[in-house]
């Protein structure tokens, strides 16, 4: 397994904003500056990946989404997923056309669902 890297500032702040308004998150948003994450193979759509040891994890529920307007005017859908445990698994970015990000979004971009 990588040994992963930090959060960016950027992404750190895209979550909290994805968690924002649900008190049930609160854990999940104070353990971010602990995280360990990789960059997903995705096709440069930006998604990433929290790493948790060696133990075997499976994706389990979307906790939060949120959408943004790229600068190519192509519609990203982002969602925020746990593990089966409820640890912070994925942040799952997808543009709509399958093309690469040309701006990673700050948190005053994102609708959130």
């Amino acid at each position: 397994m990588s040994n992963g890297r930090p959060l960016r500032r950027e992404e750190r702040e895209v979550i909290i904003a994805m968690l924002s308004g649900k008190p049930s998150n609160a854990k999940l948003a104070s353990n971010l500056d602990a995280c360990m994450i990789e960059d997903m193979q995705d096709g440069g759509m930006g998604s990433i990946r929290f790493l948790s040891g060696d133990e075997p994890r499976r994706l389990g529920d979307a906790i939060a989404e949120a959408e943004y307007t790229d600068n190519d005017g192509i519609l990203v859908i982002i969602a925020l997923n746990t593990d089966r445990s409820g640890k912070l698994y994925e942040v799952d970015f997808w543009k709509v056309d399958f093309s690469p990000l040309l701006r990673y979004p700050s948190a005053c971009d994102l609708r959130i669902k």
